[in-house]
């Protein structure tokens, strides 16, 4: 059990919890980045999974200013939830790719507010440089910090065929990178890429040698307006069924330290845009499986670890 709970899973969420005293909210944000795989920078498209919303949850405008967008979602929040601590989060795209003066007003704007006490970036692992990483670490003092990297898979040919525009060893170098100067770092993963068992369980294996402090789970899907969904539409890959990806991830986390936070096992952030399958926005379902998997299976997350 972790975190006072019935999980058998280090849940962010109630780890956070533990931390702080209270339940922290995120606050979702969006700085207008854009990424470089889709500009032209790195290659054409982007990736293949990623629809025009940058796996951004549109829940605000990037019309509105950092620190509007910061007090929209706090009165929002606090009132329905009667919420009383939270964190930045920087989501759509690539929140690193800007030059560092940039950042830093970017990133100042969206800790204005007393109750904010972390601070998560999402990027990939190319946009990063040791300036702007200098940058991230100067605010770790005073907040909970994390860089959340974009991933996927630990091979390179899952990485090639997904477009992803970079390698698992540039991975490599921007986590040694990051970890040295102290910021915690989350890393997203996608099942269901054209891998067998035995190499989804190898990505899980190799973030337990790094000790990676957290970990997103996402099930590749196919969202309207991405090339993913031409494929899907063509016949050229099938879906996982919920109770397949139960067990799936049941697996993975079987493998992962328990000091790992796990960040994500399912969301229903998609339901505008989901073409398939059309199970995924089941998010509480596919928890509540999960949960009893665990218990069916007498197991819990690092059970099977060996490093």
């Amino acid at each position: 059990m972790f975190n006072n709970t019935d999980k058998r899973y280090n849940q962010f969420s109630e780890y956070l919890k533990q931390k702080f005293g209270a339940k922290v909210y995120k606050l979702t944000l969006d700085a207008g980045f854009s990424c470089p795989n889709r500009d032209g920078t790195i290659s054409s498209g982007g990736c293949i999974f990623c629809d025009d919303g940058g796996s951004f949850a549109r829940t605000h405008s990037n019309e509105l200013s950092v620190e509007e967008q910061v007090r929209a979602a706090i009165n929002y929040v606090s009132g329905r939830f009667n919420a009383t601590k939270y964190m930045s989060y920087f989501q759509a795209y690539s929140n690193t790719y800007k030059p560092v003066e940039a950042l830093k007003q970017i990133y100042d704007a969206a800790l204005t507010h007393p109750d904010i006490v972390g601070l998560s970036i999402g990027t990939r692992p190319d946009c990063v440089d040791d300036e702007k990483l200098d940058l991230i670490a100067s605010y770790a003092d005073n907040y909970y910090t994390w860089i959340e990297y974009g991933l996927q898979s630990i091979h390179n040919k899952t990485l090639k065929k997904i477009n992803r525009g970079h390698d698992y060893e540039c991975f490599l170098k921007a986590y040694e990178k990051t970890k040295s100067r102290g910021i915690n770092v989350c890393v997203h993963i996608i099942l269901g890429m054209w891998e067998t068992h035995d190499e989804m369980m190898e990505t899980a294996k190799e973030l337990a040698k790094l000790k990676v402090d957290g970990v997103k789970l996402h099930l590749l899907c196919a969202l309207e307006g991405t090339k993913f969904t031409q494929m899907y539409e063509n016949g050229e890959i099938q879906f996982m069924s919920m109770d397949e990806y139960v067990d799936l991830v049941c697996d993975f986390l079987e493998y992962l330290p328990k000091e790992t936070t796990i960040h994500r096992l399912a969301g229903n952030g998609y339901r505008d845009a989901l073409i398939a399958p059309d199970w995924l926005g089941a998010k509480f379902d596919t928890l509540n499986k999960i949960d009893h998997e665990f218990v069916l299976r007498n197991s819990w997350q690092g059970k099977k670890l060996v490093i």
